[in-house]
C-alpha cells in the first residue's frame, strides 16, 4: 500500500475475499474454521493489515479503501459465522441422535428392593402374638454370662453349658447364644402379669445345612397368677394353626431345659405326607418347631418374684427353621447367601 495506487489496493481487497471463498468451502470441521478465522481476521491477516493503515493513506483515498475493506471484512465475518452455525447444528444433531429414545425397544426394568424371607416371617410371628396381647421386648446381642446362662438357672457347673458352642468376647462378656436373657432382663424391670415375645439374632459356633453362626430366634415367655400348662397348649396349638395351617396337627414330647421345668418339644405334622411318613419327617409323620415348658421356679428368684403366688411359661423358636418347614426349604445357608434367584421368590 506504499504506492497508494487505488486499483492496485482495491483489486488485492477483492483476491483476498475470493481467496477466503474458495478455502471456506472446503472447510469441514469447527477446528479448521477457527484456524481460517485467525488466517483472514486474526491481527496479521491482510484486511486487518489494510484497516491498520488506512490512516497513511491520501485523503482522497481513505473513504474508498475503508468503505470496501469493511464491507470485505463483515461478509468475511458473516460466511464464518453462517459456517460456525452449521457445524453447531450438524453437533447438535449428532448429540441428539445418540440421546434419541427408541420407544420400540423394552424398557429398563427397575430392580424392587424387598423385605428378607427371615424379616417377612418374623412380622408375621409378631402380629399373631400381638393379636393375642404379647408385647414385643428387645435385649443386647453381646451379654454377660449371668444373663445368658446363670439367671437361666444354667450355673458355672452346669452340663447345659456344653450345650452351647459360644463365642466369647472376653472372659465373662459373649454374643447371647439365646434371646432368653432379654426375659431375665424385662422381669428385672417389670412386675406381673408379662406377655412378651422377644425377637433377635443369636449366635453360636454351628456351621451345617440345618445351622449356621448366626441366626434369629423369637422367644415367649407368660408370667401370671394361675397360669398353667393347658394356657401353654392352647397359645402354642393356635400359634402353629395361624402359622402353618389348621388343618396341621401338634404334639408335644417331654423334653429337658434347664430353665422351665417340665419341658416339651413341640412337633407340627408334615405337610409333605399329611402324618403318614416320608423321606422329610423321617418316617415319623411329626417335624420339631420348637421347645417350650413352665418356667422353673428358681429362675424367679433372680428377678425378685414370689414363685408361691405366681407362675409362668416359657417357648422359644428358631426363625428359619420356621421358615424351612413353611416354604420346603432344605438348607439353612440360603437364607445369608444373598442369592438373588433365592430371595425373590418370596
Amino acid at each position: 500500500m506504499n504506492n497508494y495506487n487505488i486499483e492496485d489496493i482495491l483489486k488485492e481487497i477483492s483476491q483476498n475475499f475470493k481467496n477466503f471463498t474458495t478455502e471456506i468451502e472446503n472447510i469441514e470441521s469447527m477446528e479448521s474454521l477457527y484456524v481460517l478465522k485467525t488466517k483472514y481476521l486474526g491481527s496479521k491477516s491482510f484486511i486487518i493489515n489494510v484497516l491498520s493503515n488506512i490512516k497513511n493513506l491520501p485523503n482522497d483515498l481513505k473513504p474508498v479503501v475503508g468503505k470496501e475493506a469493511n464491507i470485505v471484512k463483515k461478509q468475511i465475518e458473516q460466511k464464518i459465522n453462517d459456517k460456525e452455525k452449521y457445524f453447531k447444528s450438524l453437533q447438535f444433531e449428532q448429540e441428539l441422535l445418540k440421546e434419541r429414545i427408541d420407544l420400540t425397544l423394552p424398557g429398563t426394568k427397575l430392580n424392587i428392593g424387598r423385605k428378607h424371607i427371615i424379616s417377612q416371617v418374623i412380622e408375621e410371628i409378631e402380629e399373631i402374638f400381638i393379636g393375642m396381647g404379647f408385647n414385643i421386648a428387645e435385649g443386647p446381642e453381646v451379654e454377660t454370662e449371668y444373663y445368658n446362662f446363670e439367671a437361666l438357672n444354667t450355673p458355672e457347673d452346669h452340663p447345659a453349658r456344653s450345650l452351647h458352642d459360644t463365642f466369647f468376647i472376653s472372659e465373662n462378656i459373649l454374643l447371647r447364644t439365646q434371646t432368653s436373657p432379654v426375659q431375665i432382663r424385662y422381669m428385672e424391670k417389670n412386675k406381673p402379669p408379662i406377655y412378651i415375645i422377644s425377637p433377635g439374632k443369636v449366635y453360636r459356633r454351628d456351621y451345617d445345612i440345618s445351622h449356621i453362626p448366626m441366626f434369629t430366634q423369637i422367644e415367649g415367655l407368660v408370667v401370671d397368677y394361675g397360669i398353667n400348662f393347658r394356657n401353654l397348649k392352647w397359645i402354642l396349638e393356635k400359634f402353629v394353626h395361624e402359622i402353618f395351617g389348621k388343618e396341621r396337627k401338634v404334639r408335644f414330647r417331654p423334653h429337658y431345659f434347664p430353665f422351665t421345668e417340665p419341658s416339651a418339644e413341640v412337633d407340627v405334622s408334615c405337610n409333605i405326607c399329611n402324618g403318614k411318613g416320608c423321606r422329610t419327617c423321617g418316617g415319623s409323620g411329626w417335624l420339631e418347631i420348637l421347645g417350650a415348658g413352665m418356667v422353673d421356679p428358681n429362675l424367679y428368684k433372680y428377678v425378685g418374684y414370689n414363685a408361691d403366688e405366681i407362675s409362668g411359661f416359657a417357648f422359644g423358636m428358631g426363625i428359619e427353621r420356621i421358615c424351612m418347614l413353611k416354604f420346603g426349604i432344605n438348607d439353612i445357608r440360603l437364607f445369608y447367601e444373598n442369592d438373588l434367584r433365592f430371595i425373590n421368590q418370596f
